[in-house]
């Protein structure tokens, strides 16, 4: 977990590497962007159904073909 002493250094570090007018202005483009990705999740949703929407069965697993048959066998 972040304490506020990390928080402090995180601050400080985008400040020196990005400088102070920079910083707000990319603050903001991440904020869009995460905004336009949300977007884009809740749109894509309901159009594609993935492998747990939409199917209420279960897929038996595949036996390799040369053990077929020899599930019982003992060794």
């Amino acid at each position: 977990m972040l304490g506020p002493q990390d928080l402090w250094i995180a601050l400080a570090l985008g400040v020196f590497f990005f400088g102070s007018k920079k910083l707000p202005e990319l603050s903001r483009s991440v904020g869009q962007a995460m905004t336009e990705f949300r977007k884009g999740l809740a749109a894509g949703a309901p159009d594609e159904p993935g492998p747990l929407r939409g199917t209420n069965s279960v897929q038996e697993p595949t036996v390799p073909r040369e053990t077929r048959g020899r599930e019982n066998t003992p060794l």
